[in-house]
């Protein structure tokens, strides 16, 4: 049964076509019926993952060709979610690294390409988008074996095959001069080059857990692929932790297998395949779920730690409970730690008071993911600035902060300010090269906390033209101070609704964030300051009218458009005494004091103390 059987992963970087190449695989294996209505990017099946155009989620699907079953997992592209991918990697014999034929291997491929290769995967390399105008894809071969070589792949791995694809038209080919007509290139490769699982169908049953979810018919439902035996419906069963200690004893309630973009349930699941098992309470991610008999734990990878922490607490304002249903602490908890269990990259621990919580994660990708999740399922929260983990080394009691590689490519007309940017925030510059079309690729490593907030500025420097990419690097030395937000901000300085003429007056003095008509409340930030300093204002008094009319002076006034901050802006643009305040239809920046007085007595104490 095995030897018809392969399992492979796909790996590539955000936007280098992977989804698309794989609706391809589904619709040439026959997986859709001709008449069925099948959305765009199938695999991308969360709301979030459509309107932003990244995977965000772990996937398997399964292809038959010919009278082989292909087991394909589809594998998040961002480093924020890598947490996903390290896992992955053990469910599967081969993997097909994806990469983009003018912009060649970027910083997550890297990441997983390097995990793949020390697990001593196979790789096939899809050079995709071949038939773009700017296509360099004999480069890109090079590039692709240069970044191999330098992961220490052997040699092996490195006399790995290449197919030229336009996974958009459905097409893969051998070489570039080759007939461009349908996939069956990638499926024959997939079929010869990956080999079949390597496991044991006659020992007792198990399987490593690799991803986990909640349904909320079945409870939860643990997915991994059947390392020895088989699984079968109503099996009695135990979970197993890293070192071999009992988790629980569980029975099977329900097997479910991938077939296309479809679970179907199973009587029996043999060894070699990927399964979701339903009847497990407390088995989690890298727990082992195998037969009575067995008393050793499959080994797992180990998961890279947090790097950042955010706090979540509830919404204390004056609008508190007027968008949102869930507002309560005991709701906001549950819904964390539930996350938590189901995303082992992220951990939530109970902050200073019963309603502030501590959410450790990998980055601000993967914490506005969460929030704009929960704020679409009703709750109100809180939200402070990011901060990053620092550790200490034992043998020297130095403080240590995470770094990251940054790969930026640019206009060569301004690198120049990327590069001064970058040395502000204590980045070094490790390469620079030129990429083609006018464009400079440059490589830093930078702490992270000086990344914080850099994207947005980024893309203004650049106007909206340079790619930036990071990657978790290590841990090094404290790298000093790093300067902040430059600038102060405009605070309200009463409830009610912003009128367009008070807005209009406040515009010599800084950028205004919020549309005429919005309601506001004391100690709510409507805009930045031009000065270093806050200023608070009233944006609600209104033109005194009078019964003598001047001709000219009752023109419309007119705005410059307000600057309006998305939600990953908001989070990196405020300071230590600020915070955001998330709920279902509003995205509000305020002090964490909201009382003036207050305010000053608290900066008094803290130059006091």
């Amino acid at each position: 049964m095995t030897s018809k059987l392969r399992n492979i992963a796909i790996i590539a970087h955000v936007d280098h076509g992977k989804t698309t190449l794989v609706d391809q695989l589904l619709r040439q294996a026959g997986q859709f019926r001709d008449n069925q209505h099948v959305a765009e990017r199938v695999m991308d099946s969360n709301d979030l993952e459509r309107e932003r155009g990244i995977t965000i989620l772990a996937k398997v699907t399964s292809v038959m060709w010919e009278d082989t079953r292909i087991n394909i997992v589809d594998t998040p592209g961002h480093a924020d979610f890598g947490g996903e991918v390290e896992r992955i990697l053990s469910m599967v014999d081969g993997v097909v690294v994806l990469v983009d034929a003018a912009e060649g291997p970027l910083p997550q491929t890297k990441f997983v390409s390097g995990k793949a290769l020390q697990l001593g995967l196979k790789p096939i390399v899809v050079i995709n988008k071949v038939d773009r105008p700017d296509a360099r894809p004999d480069e890109v071969h090079e590039a692709v074996f240069d970044l191999f070589a330098a992961l220490e792949a052997t040699d092996e791995q490195l006399d790995f095959p290449v197919l030229y694809a336009s996974g958009r038209d459905g097409w893969a080919a051998t070489s570039m001069d080759a007939e461009r007509k349908d996939m069956k290139p990638l499926f024959d490769l997939i079929c010869d080059f990956v080999p079949a699982p390597k496991v044991d169908a006659t020992a007792p049953f198990s399987m490593l857990v690799t991803l986990i979810e909640n349904n909320p018919y079945l409870g939860r439902l643990v997915t991994g692929r059947i390392m020895s035996g088989s699984a079968k419906t109503n099996q009695n069963v135990k979970g197993l932790d890293l070192e071999g200690n009992l988790v629980e004893n569980a029975r099977v309630t329900k097997i479910l297998a991938f077939r296309g973009i479809e679970r179907v349930p199973l009587d029996e699941a043999s060894a070699g395949d990927i399964v979701s098992v339903a009847g497990m309470t407390e088995t989690t991610v890298a727990n082992t779920v195998c037969d009575p008999s067995v008393m050793v734990a499959l080994p797992a990878q180990p998961i890279d730690p947090p790097t950042i922490s955010m706090s979540f607490s509830v919404n204390d304002g004056p609008f508190a409970g007027k968008e949102g249903t869930k507002v309560t602490s005991r709701m906001i908890r549950d819904r964390l730690f539930k996350e938590a269990e189901t995303n082992v990259a992220m951990k939530v621990k109970d902050g200073m008071t019963s309603e502030t919580f501590e959410v450790f994660g990998r980055g601000e990708l993967q914490m506005s993911v969460l929030i704009e999740t929960m704020r679409r399922e009703g709750f109100e929260l809180m939200i402070g600035r990011p901060r990053v983990l620092y550790k200490t080394e034992e043998a020297t009691g130095e403080r240590l902060e995470p770094i990251e590689e940054v790969v930026i490519d640019v206009d060569q007309e301004y690198s120049g300010t990327v590069v001064q940017k970058m040395a502000l925030r204590k980045g070094e510059m490790m390469s620079m090269q030129p990429s083609g079309a006018g464009k400079v690729k440059m490589t830093f490593i930078a702490p992270t906390r000086g990344l914080i907030g850099y994207h947005g500025e980024f893309l203004t420097d650049t106007r909206g033209t340079g790619i930036i990419n990071r990657l978790f690097h290590g841990y090094a030395p404290f790298k000093g101070n790093i300067d902040g937000r430059r600038t102060g901000v405009l605070i309200a300085m009463s409830t009610g609704q912003a009128t367009a003429y008070d807005l209009w007056n406040l515009e010599e003095r800084g950028v205004i964030m919020v549309l005429p008509g919005t309601d506001v409340y004391e100690g709510m930030i409507v805009g930045e300051h031009n000065r270093d300093n806050d200023l608070p204002v009233n944006v609600l008094k209104g033109k005194k009218l009078t019964n003598v009319r001047a001709s000219g002076s009752d023109e419309m006034v007119k705005l410059i458009p307000p600057r309006i901050l998305t939600l990953e802006q908001a989070i990196t643009y405020i300071a230590d005494d600020e915070l955001v305040e998330v709920t279902p239809k509003s995205i509000r920046l305020r002090k964490r004091i909201l009382d003036p007085n207050e305010r000053k007595r608290a900066e008094k104490m803290a130059e006091a103390g």
